[in-house]
């Protein structure tokens, strides 16, 4: 892996760990936070050891709190239009083939919560802190907040932390269906670690496919998504690990699975 002074890169047998480094800004994120974490999620893209990705922020207070509000200063529409338009943080984890989980381990606002929404899995401390407080600088969602969280929580919860910039706890976050799960800030690695490991053990192959089924979900009608179910399902019956997978459970033994 490439050196970046943002992001830091920690890899953990077939899991990766992405944290960015700028606890003495919160971790917010600037342009150099998108740059290098795109370019690290492509190193991570074409490491077939990685089979799991995890996102965290710096230090035990955020997660990200926001975008570098000091970079929207002198920023006119056209430079800010272009700014979203190229290859974003948000979207090279959307995008990203591999299983992504947010461990969120303090406050999540603004594009912070984009971030994670971008994720397909979010586990939160108790201590954690959600918002969409754009509103409350006379703008709004840039980074997909009001495109990604109604379809993950539903428009009328979503409409009002759009329109209000309150800020929600992890207990009504996970109530919400925002978070996955919520643990002490003492266990929030370990039960991160713990899941992501149970996910690396299964096959590289359906893991991707199914990532893709599901996220086709939200962006499609119903007749559309289960004719798309049904060829990824097909796919899945051309690789190795299927034959290893139907073999273990015939043999009563666990699956070892290769990506093939």
């Amino acid at each position: 892996m490439s050196t970046y002074e943002t992001v830091t890169v920690e890899k953990r047998g077939k899991i990766a760990i992405l944290t960015i480094n700028r606890p003495d800004k919160l971790n917010a994120l600037n342009k150099q936070v998108h740059g290098e974490g795109v370019a690290a999620m492509e190193e991570l893209r074409k490491d077939d050891s990685i089979r799991v990705l995890i996102i965290t922020g710096a230090g035990e207070k955020s997660f990200v709190a926001g975008a570098d509000i000091s970079e929207f200063e002198g920023q006119t529409p056209v430079t800010q239009r272009d700014l979203f338009h190229e290859k974003t943080f948000f979207n090279t984890i959307d995008a990203f083939p591999k299983p992504v989980i947010a461990m969120v381990n303090g406050f999540c606002l603004g594009g912070g919560n984009e971030l994670a929404l971008a994720c397909d899995l979010r586990i939160a401390s108790e201590n954690a802190r959600f918002a969409q407080p754009e509103i409350n600088l006379g703008i709004m969602c840039g980074g997909g907040g009001t495109q990604r969280l109604p379809r993950l929580i539903g428009e009328g919860r979503a409409m009002e932390m759009a329109l209000t910039g309150d800020m929600i706890d992890a207990e009504t976050a996970h109530k919400f269906g925002l978070v996955n799960h919520v643990y002490p800030a003492a266990e929030l690695e370990a039960k991160t670690i713990e899941m992501a490991e149970k996910i690396a053990e299964k096959a590289p192959i359906a893991l991707r496919l199914s990532k893709e089924a599901v996220k086709f979900a939200s962006r499609s009608n119903l007749d559309e998504g289960l004719r798309r179910e049904v060829d990824l399902f097909a796919i899945c019956f051309s690789t190795e690990d299927k034959q290893e997978g139907v073999a273990a459970f015939l043999e009563k033994r666990k699956p070892i699975f290769k990506g093939r």
